[in-house]
């Protein structure tokens, strides 16, 4: 489950990609993602990080946060065409289906509040 600070949900559905390979996987060869879910990267350390979206058929929100939790950048991605860069570093990377973000009214700045289940 993942919170914003005034304690509505942004997902209530999560799974962690903390290895390499989960991580390398991301949501390639998935049909779709649910509403309510989010699939969130761990990474080992805080560093620069670039997605992309080969083998993706679905748009999707990138939300990139600090070692705090703090979203730094938010980005909407394409299917198989998308790519973007966290353009800093970030130990948290949440996707999550295509206009979750705005519909939470998150914002870059922004905390929020979930379990590392790595």
């Amino acid at each position: 489950m993942i919170l914003k600070p005034s304690g509505e949900y942004v997902a209530t559905s999560t799974e962690f990609a903390c290895s390499v390979f989960k991580q390398a996987l991301g949501l390639m060869f998935r049909k779709n993602i649910p509403e309510d879910h989010a699939l969130i990267f761990v990474m080992d350390r805080s560093r620069k990080v670039s997605l992309h979206m080969l083998f993706v058929i679905f748009p999707i929100d990138a939300i990139f946060l600090d070692e705090d939790k703090r979203i730094v950048k938010i980005s909407g991605l394409r299917p198989w065409t998308g790519l973007c860069s966290s353009g800093t570093k970030v130990k948290y990377i949440i996707e999550t289906a295509k206009g979750t973000a705005k519909k939470a009214g998150l914002k870059v700045g922004d905390t929020l509040t979930f379990r590392n289940e790595c």
